[in-house]
């Protein structure tokens, strides 16, 4: 019961702040970033070590500027959801700008399914409300282990219209189907799910556990893939990038299809490295016979 009340009392806190000005929480958010940095470190330690095997070109002094940084943008990121949790509509749009909206109608008018293909950056939720601001959308949701906040959570990715949440369990069959009822599928496939449908496909020239989802998927589907990118932007709010529809994909070879989806998404992360979700193990699995990087 205690446990409870904590957590209600926790959520009662972060819905305050949603009524702060966007420079003020960000300030904030940074700060927590800092906090976090200093006392986390298991995570910690998993940012820095992705950060050394992705970037060996960098030296220790840069890589730290990197690893603050990318601490700074998740404290951000968290403190941030409370506006996409109770912030009302009209402030939303101010803060998601989208480019390339068009495309994703284009494709559903058509009749076409649709794949948005959207890696873990840090503003990857900014951008799933944005999308469910605009269309009845299709994604996959954990379950936290905490009721409470996995109430809030699941509240928070059904808030606008109608968002069909499947859980990992539910398979691609259910999936499938919802794409061709129409619903966009915002697909996050870029984190170590096991060996399980995987492959290992170079990730800054490390082999990365990666599931051939993507490929499979488009292919049973029909599917167009778009790929997807919310940036965090230093002044404030996001943007929601949509790309052009990827050409000859998928082919008949899974395996090439996934390794094409690691360097596009290593191309993106070039850009902006500080907002890429490190603090994940995303080379947890390793190949037989290699030691673990952890």
């Amino acid at each position: 019961m205690a446990k409870r009340l904590l957590s209600h009392a926790a959520v009662a806190l972060f819905w305050l702040l949603h009524f702060l000005p966007l420079p003020l929480l960000a300030a904030l958010g940074r700060g927590l970033g800092r906090l976090l940095l200093a006392l986390g470190k298991r995570r910690r330690h998993i940012a820095a070590t992705n950060l050394a095997l992705c970037f060996p070109e960098l030296d220790a002094a840069a890589r730290e500027q990197r690893l603050r940084a990318h601490f700074e943008a998740i404290g951000r990121s968290l403190l941030e959801r409370s506006l996409l949790w109770w912030s009302r509509p009209e402030r939303l749009r101010q803060l998601v700008r989208v480019e390339g909206e068009e495309k994703i109608r284009a494709l559903i008018d058509a009749g076409k399914p649709v794949i948005m293909l959207a890696p873990h950056f840090v503003g990857l939720d900014a951008g799933g409300v944005a999308l469910a601001m605009r269309f009845d959308a299709l994604s996959i949701y954990s379950t936290q282990k905490n009721p409470v906040f996995n109430t809030l959570l699941y509240r928070g990715r059904k808030r606008f219209g109608d968002q069909k949440l499947l859980s990992r369990q539910e398979g691609a069959l259910a999936t499938i189907k919802a794409m061709r009822a129409g619903r966009p599928f915002y697909y996050l496939p870029d984190m170590d799910f096991g060996r399980r449908d995987s492959i290992f496909a170079p990730f800054f020239g490390v082999p990365a556990a990666t599931i051939t989802g993507l490929s499979r998927l488009a292919r049973a589907a029909g599917a167009t893939v778009l790929f997807t990118v919310t940036r965090m932007l230093p002044d404030g709010g996001y943007v929601l990038e949509i790309g052009d529809p990827w050409p000859d994909f998928p082919t008949a070879d899974a395996d090439a299809d996934t390794r094409r989806m690691n360097e596009a998404i290593e191309a993106v992360v070039r850009t902006m490295p500080e907002q890429y979700y490190w603090v994940h193990r995303r080379f947890k699995t390793r190949p037989e016979g290699e030691p673990s990087f952890y």
